[in-house]
């Protein structure tokens, strides 16, 4: 009846309706149709679509958001019946308010999946719920459930296989149509690992190789009944079940992927220009039909149906439409100036705002060109320490948080899943506040920011009354290092079953206290993001720390602790990078020991002298800029493949990764001055054949210098994996053949020697079936050889499952990455330690008598080395000493890949405020024997 009616009553309604729209379009500047004073006195007869098309219109400028009654609710709109209300008392509750400031003692009460308050419970109160689950949570830390701003899960599964990879199409630069929802696979086994890191939320980005890659959207990690990707979302646009919105239900925001540099670029072999062009034609076409729908609804609720057809539409375009409305969460990949720049001058030119800048490598070093955003500065989503592996990553800092958090720009830590594994998430944001940002927004980067960000922080990322009931109980502090759910709700559903829960030291109850680098951070931005990193001093002379609390040493293959006091007032002397003296200050501040020399002296301030760490499994010290082949030493050709070129000795020809050095990279020396002054390396190879491994400094500035090069030659580097092509058994084929019937050739010698014990043979193994078979054939080659064979697997993914049989073989492991992924088939099986299990891949090999070290996967991960050793010794719960750990990346990485020397003399370590494997500690000084100096941070 009333799309017919054209009384008087309905003109003078719809003419209100149409003053009330014009006024708030010209309040709010929205350009949406000319501030007129109202419909003419020209009428023509109303067609049959008109109230739906008059209600369209003034959907048009409704506002994105929820409802302004939204926390009226009493149930969740994602409740599951049956899901009995539960308490969780003595709670230490990080609420997220006030800034990310409030903590609160107290108890929270979750029941249809909504938090129905925050504080203290009295008996008579909680009568009213009935079958209440009690959680007596002991005083232990709770936050809201962490919120990744930045993943693609479910749409780049894992393990990865070629029939479930849907982040990216490769069909056009700009698709806005394209869905992210579209490709969700419900078996990504990184959920339930995810949840075990306590992330409950997070927005799945279509990929980034397309300027516009697609619309986004905000999933719950949790199994649901229905089991169907669709209900897993969270507040989805009304869209996704029709073409287009209903006007008649309120407009939820949407979400969007943009993408500029170097990935659209080498996608479709464009320039920067090009993309640039892609965007703007894009824009162009929304803003214009943007503009076509505004004529056509000023037509219309001005009462001029003649000739006005159909509502201006476009499937593939409504979505970019919804942009320029201001109705669509943006979420841009971008890193340098250029782009940055480019994109500023897009939301200038066709008026709309950003969400957030991701990666962002170089937002910190031009905050005021993000300030000139259309809508006001977007938001960041950043790494912690991931930089430096394409040119665009070059300038990347660690101290950009702290940068940003001085700028007024809001910080989010992201995962980017799986590039780095988002059940690791908070751990991004505990590197952030050790390099300087506050505690209060380390957690929020990572809840309510990345909440309020993604446009669900209504519902999300707090802990207080109306909130979904999403919240993580952690066995530490949240932002001490390896914090650990005990458990995680979601819409009040308890997540983990039987959780295993580590005992953490009472330290790690409180917030850490970190160093403070004010000065390191100026000067990222005074030299452009490249620092100088060099050491600040070297002393050839007598060196004296002071205050000094623990000292580790090298003894016999192994770490022991030599020095230990309580009141850390201990005292270590160096001469000439050679400690002389180590004890009371009475004893090594004597004449006998000093001489007449005034000695430098270093406070630690409770710190520690430990023994350096050594990297493995990144192609540290032979490449600078993964993605830029012009600046690495290449990779090996390999005789499996094709024929090798006879002037290099033909297949028999062995590559020696000592010749392809590379010296000041940055990568090492970040790693160096991170603790981890040598590094182990072998030739880089994509398939089957590497080479001769070598052992060399971090720290040297050239191969020429004295110590550059540790040992020349360390062991004989392959790897079996499941390739395709050629076949797991072709490979254990050929490497049957080449140690039993070597060639006469380079190679043949090398294997030889493996045969003879002389250098281990480094094979790269994830899958047990493939580890097992090494093993036998480990056994066949020393019955017909009668040696014995020094074998070490790295990679070793499923290496716990042959734990007690590698034992018993005297096979060693390098387990690398040391927190364990899913990331290919052959690494499924993994053992992913607390809160799931009680036992980690490297806990289990070492109950089983297994020498173990870890390794990494890229050169920036060097840095960390020490926080992953003392990540493996804190979800060991006890299993692991201190002095183990430190093992883990020293003495057992030398004897596992050959890079022991009796004449060796090795590096140690200065930190300051703790010792190497505390979060709280800052290296500060390098003592090296070997090149007879100290050097000086």
């Amino acid at each position: 009846m009333e799309k017919h009616m054209s009384s008087s009553s309905t003109m003078t309604s719809n003419r209100k309706r149409w003053h009330a729209m014009v006024t708030l379009a010209c309040l709010s500047l929205i350009p949406l149709y000319s501030c007129i004073s109202g419909p003419t006195s020209t009428h023509h007869h109303r067609p049959v679509h008109a109230a739906a098309t008059l209600a369209r219109c003034e959907s048009l400028l409704q506002p994105a958001g929820p409802p302004s009654d939204f926390h009226d609710r009493t149930e969740s709109d994602r409740f599951v019946p049956g899901i009995k209300p539960t308490l969780i008392k003595n709670a230490r509750i990080w609420t997220g308010l006030h800034n990310g400031t409030q903590v609160i003692d107290g108890d929270i009460l979750l029941d249809k999946g909504i938090i129905q308050g925050v504080g203290h419970y009295s008996v008579a109160e909680l009568e009213a719920y009935n079958s209440l689950e009690v959680v007596d949570a002991h005083g232990a830390w709770v936050t809201s459930g962490i919120v990744d701003i930045h993943s693609h899960l479910g749409d780049g599964s894992s393990p990865e296989l070629d029939g479930a990879v849907d982040d990216n199409s490769l069909k056009g630069t700009a698709q806005p149509w394209l869905r992210s929802l579209d490709g969700l696979n419900t078996h990504d086994d990184s959920y339930a690992l995810s949840i075990a890191g306590g992330v409950t939320t997070a927005l799945v980005l279509p990929g980034s190789a397309n300027a516009i890659g697609g619309q986004a959207f905000p999933i719950k990690l949790r199994r649901t009944e229905e089991r169907s990707p669709s209900s897993m979302l969270l507040e989805p646009p009304f869209t996704i079940n029709s073409s287009f919105p209903d006007p008649s239900l309120p407009t939820r925001w949407r979400h969007m992927k943009h993408a500029c540099g170097e990935n659209p670029s080498r996608v479709y072999g464009h320039t920067r220009m090009d993309t640039t062009w892609a965007f703007r034609q894009a824009y162009n076409t929304a803003f214009q039909l943007k503009k076509k729908q505004d004529d056509y609804c000023g037509k219309a609720l001005n009462g001029e149906w003649h000739g006005l057809g159909e509502f201006p539409e476009d499937l593939q375009w409504e979505a970019l439409v919804d942009v320029v409305r201001g109705r669509v969460k943006v979420n841009v990949h971008c890193y340098e100036a250029v782009d940055l720049d480019d994109m500023v001058r897009l939301t200038n030119e066709f008026q709309f705002p950003i969400a957030a800048f991701h990666h962002a490598h170089e937002t910190y070093l031009v905050p005021e060109l993000l300030k000139k955003a259309y809508g006001g500065p977007p938001a960041v989503a950043l790494f912690a320490t991931n930089g430096r592996y394409k040119r665009e990553a070059w300038r990347q800092s660690e101290f950009a948080p702290k940068i940003h958090a001085s700028n007024g720009i809001t910080v989010l830590m992201k995962s980017d899943h799986p590039v780095l594994n988002s059940r690791y998430l908070l751990y991004e944001a505990q590197q952030a506040h050790y390099f300087g940002l506050p505690d209060n927004l380390a957690l929020a980067s990572v809840t309510s920011n990345s909440a309020e960000i993604m446009g669900m922080g209504h519902r999300i990322g707090y802990v207080r009354k109306g909130w979904d009931a999403d919240l993580v109980i952690w066995d530490s502090h949240p932002l001490a290092l390896g914090a650990t759910p005990a458990q995680v709700f979601i819409d009040g559903i308890a997540q983990l079953e039987s959780p295993y829960v580590a005992k953490k030291p009472e330290a790690f109850q409180s917030v850490p206290k970190v160093p403070n680098f004010d000065k390191e951070a100026k000067e990222a931005v005074k030299y452009d993001g490249l620092p100088p990193l060099t050491p600040a001093k070297k002393s050839a002379g007598l060196v004296a720390f002071v205050n000094v609390k623990t000292v580790f040493t090298r003894s016999s293959g192994a770490v022991q602790r030599v020095m230990d006091i309580a009141d850390r007032t201990g005292v270590v002397v160096a001469r000439e990078g050679r400690v002389v003296c180590s004890g009371l200050h009475a004893e090594c501040f004597s004449p006998g020991v000093l001489g007449a020399e005034d000695p430098l002296v270093i406070d630690l301030e409770g710190g520690s002298i430990s023994p350096s760490l050594v990297s493995f499994g990144a192609p540290l010290g032979l490449e600078e800029i993964a993605a830029e082949s012009s600046t690495g030493d290449g990779v090996v050709l390999d005789p499996l493949q094709k024929a090798v070129p006879a002037i290099i000795g033909g297949d028999s020809a062995i590559i020696r990764a000592v010749d392809g050095l590379q010296y000041s990279t940055r990568d090492a020396l970040l790693a160096y001055r991170s603790g981890v002054t040598a590094a182990i390396t072998a030739p880089s190879a994509y398939l089957f054949y590497s080479g001769i491994g070598t052992y060399f400094s971090t720290g040297a500035e050239n191969k020429l210098q004295t110590g550059a090069i540790l040992k020349e030659v360390t062991g004989l580097h392959l790897a079996v994996r499941h390739f395709g092509v050629p076949s797991v058994s072709t490979q254990i084929a050929a490497l049957r053949r080449l140690l039993l019937r070597p060639d006469d050739g380079a190679s043949g010698q090398w294997f030889k020697k493996v045969v003879q014990g002389v250098i281990p043979l480094v094979v790269e193994a994830h899958s047990a079936d493939v580890i097992a078979t090494l093993v036998l054939l480990k056994k066949e080659v020393e019955i017909e050889k009668r040696t014995s064979i020094k074998l070490t697997i790295t990679g070793a993914t499923e290496a716990h499952v042959l734990a007690k049989e590698l034992g018993e073989a005297d096979v060693g492991v390098v387990v690398s990455p040391s927190r364990p992924f899913p990331t290919l088939w052959e690494d499924r099986r993994i053992l992913p330690g607390p809160p799931l299990t009680e036992h980690t891949g490297i806990s289990k090999l070492l109950a089983n008598n297994v020498t173990v070290g870890i390794g990494i996967l890229e050169n920036w991960s060097a840095r960390n080395t020490r926080l992953d050793v003392a990540w493996a010794s804190l979800e060991a719960d006890g299993k692991i000493s201190k002095e183990e750990a430190i093992g883990l990346a020293s003495v057992n990485l030398e004897k596992l890949l050959g890079a022991e020397s009796k004449s060796l003399e090795t590096d140690l370590v200065a930190t300051r405020g703790g010792d190497i494997l505390e979060l709280e500690a800052k290296v500060v000084s390098v003592l090296s024997p070997a090149r007879g100096l100290v050097d000086i941070f």
